[in-house]
């Protein structure tokens, strides 16, 4: 449940960072800020990974890099389904995903490995 938490903590920072760092990003209020990053960490458990079955070939023609479409889909759909978080266009989602990818790579460098899983292996 700490887990949890605290993903869902970095996900708020790298969406407030994104919408610092990137035109075209936006949040109308803390409370919209928070639930676009609940809606982000359900639409990456549901939807994403069918989404990136699908577009397998496509990421394997592209080295990986179709990812970064993926991940800005799923921002686009939290942004379609939320009201107070605004995303104009492909490339201000492709910098969200990355700024927020980043964020979420710093945080689990310095997180460390859940030991449940390092243990399975």
């Amino acid at each position: 449940m700490l887990r949890f938490i605290v993903q869902f903590l970095v996900t708020c920072f790298g969406l407030w960072l994104s919408s610092r760092v990137v035109d075209g990003v936006d949040f109308l209020s803390n409370g919209s800020l928070l639930a676009a990053a609940l809606l982000l960490g359900i639409a990456n458990a549901v939807v994403r990974p069918i989404l990136t079955f699908v577009t397998f070939p496509l990421t394997i023609i592209t080295f990986g890099l179709f990812l970064l479409v993926v991940n800005a889909a799923m921002i686009g759909l939290v942004a379609s389904l939320l009201g107070g978080f605004v995303v104009d266009g492909l490339w201000a989602g492709i910098g969200a995903a990355v700024v927020t990818g980043i964020v979420s790579w710093i945080a689990g460098w310095f997180i460390g490995e859940d030991p449940k899983r390092a243990a399975a292996t």
